[in-house]
Order: structure tokens, then C-alpha cells, then sequence
């Protein structure tokens, strides 16, 4: 585990909490204003093994993404925003050069609990913008699934220690009028933990490099306005019921 990480971890918990306070006494003409979103997300790895490459195929993934962000804008053109969220990250390699051996195809992934720090640039009121910032991922639950012809074998793990705990990335990322967004991100260490040891003593990931990078398009809706447009339609839904009476 690189021990590293956690210290990095320390620094943005700090800045968040920071960002946090700065929100809660702004003054009154900035911008302070929350977002929910989803991802779909096309993730791809640069994989080796004992210095030889191993194949990676695309992956595709919808769920489970979801996030809640919380924006500073200083200006019209100028802000920031941090938050928490939860992804589903991972590869998929073939067996060839795999750690593994005699598998065709290996999947693996694991839900992660995400803190951003980003700074953004553009014009707010268009709600178009260029951000890009950093971000520190919980691994939290593992999976992996193992297809062996027409075979499928699969196992979970809770808190696995196959991969890194700590997971630190960084992204840059393009926010279109409407809500649609498009993010490039780059993890900076492995997905698998090269010092995991497994029952049998031996250490399967120690010469296994794995840096997953992706694609995603999500859509990035103010939440105030997702609650009115709730509140509009369930009141217009109870006019309409009423009028039945």
C-alpha cells in the first residue's frame, strides 16, 4: 500500500473541510449552490506484468454512479466546487500475461467513495465550463470475475486488500449548457495492490502494473431546481387529483 496516498488523503480532507467552512460564511454576492449527477462511464487500463503486456479491453459502466457537488463561484467566470461520490471503477484484461493464469478474461472492479477538488473557468450563467482538479477514492468493495470458456466464477470482498485502500486521480472535464458533461480521468497508482499477500504467502500483483484511465458523460443538474420541478409536478398532480373529487 503506498502509504503516500493517505498522507495526500489527510491534505484534501482538510481542504474540503477548508472549501466547506469558506461556503458556509461567503458573502452575499457569490454563488453557493449544489448538484446531483449520475456517470456513464468507458474506462480502459494500461496493464503490464513483469514488464509485458497484458490486453485490456473496454469497459462500459452506468451503475452504481451517483454524486452530490457543492459549488463556490467567486465571479461570473471563476469558482470551485468539492463533494462526495460513488462509482463503480475497474478493468478487464485477457489471460495472456495475466497473473492470473490459464483465465481467458478477468473483470475486475470495485465501488469507490469519492472527494473532488476542482477549480472551473468559463461563463457560469451559460452554465459552460472548463474545470479540472483532482480526486482521493475509497476502494470499499471488490470484485472479480474469472471466464473460463463457457465457466463464469466470481467472489466479492468487502475492504479487500487486493487493491490499493487509497486510490488518487486526476481529471479534466467540460460542462455544456443543458447539463451534459464530459470528464477525462487519470488514476495516478494501481488499481491492484502489488503488496497483497494471499493465503498461500504468495504476492500475485507485485510485478502487476494496472492504471486505469476513462471516458465519462453524465448530466449535472442544479438540485434546487430538481426540487422545484418535483415540488411543480407533484402539486400539479394533486390539482389533478382533486379535480376528480
Amino acid at each position: 500500500m503506498d502509504y503516500s496516498g493517505i498522507h495526500m488523503t489527510k491534505h484534501l480532507l482538510t481542504v474540503a473541510v477548508l472549501l466547506a467552512f469558506i461556503m458556509g460564511t461567503a458573502t452575499a454576492q457569490r454563488q453557493i449552490y449544489s448538484t446531483s449527477s449520475g456517470e456513464f462511464i468507458f474506462s480502459q487500463a494500461n496493464v503490464e506484468n513483469g514488464g509485458k503486456a497484458v490486453p485490456s479491453i473496454l469497459r462500459f459502466t452506468c451503475f452504481l454512479h451517483t454524486g452530490e457537488y457543492w459549488h463556490l463561484d467567486f465571479s461570473d467566470m471563476l469558482g470551485m466546487y468539492t463533494g462526495i461520490g460513488v462509482r463503480n471503477v475497474g478493468l478487464i484484461t485477457k489471460g495472456q500475461n495475466d497473473p492470473v493464469t490459464g483465465v481467458d478474461k478477468i473483470k475486475r472492479r470495485s465501488y469507490a467513495l469519492g472527494i473532488p477538488l476542482a477549480f472551473k473557468f468559463g461563463s457560469f450563467h451559460n452554465n459552460f465550463y472548463l474545470y479540472a482538479g483532482g480526486e482521493y477514492e475509497w476502494l470499499f468493495h471488490y470484485k472479480e470475475k474469472h471466464f473460463i470458456g463457457d465457466e463464469k466464477i466470481k467472489f466479492t470482498e468487502w475492504f479487500s486488500h487486493r487493491t490499493n485502500t487509497f486510490v488518487p486521480s486526476v481529471f479534466v472535464g467540460l460542462q455544456f449548457p443543458k447539463g451534459l458533461n464530459l470528464r477525462v480521468k487519470y488514476y495516478l497508482s494501481d488499481f491492484m495492490n502489488r503488496n497483497y499477500v494471499d493465503e498461500n504467502g504468495n504476492m500475485p500483483y507485485a510485478q502487476f502494473s494496472t492504471r486505469v484511465y476513462y471516458l465519462s458523460l453524465s448530466f449535472n443538474l442544479k438540485t434546487r431546481k430538481v426540487k422545484e420541478k418535483l415540488t411543480h409536478r407533484d402539486t400539479n398532480f394533486a390539482m389533478l387529483q382533486s379535480s376528480f373529487h
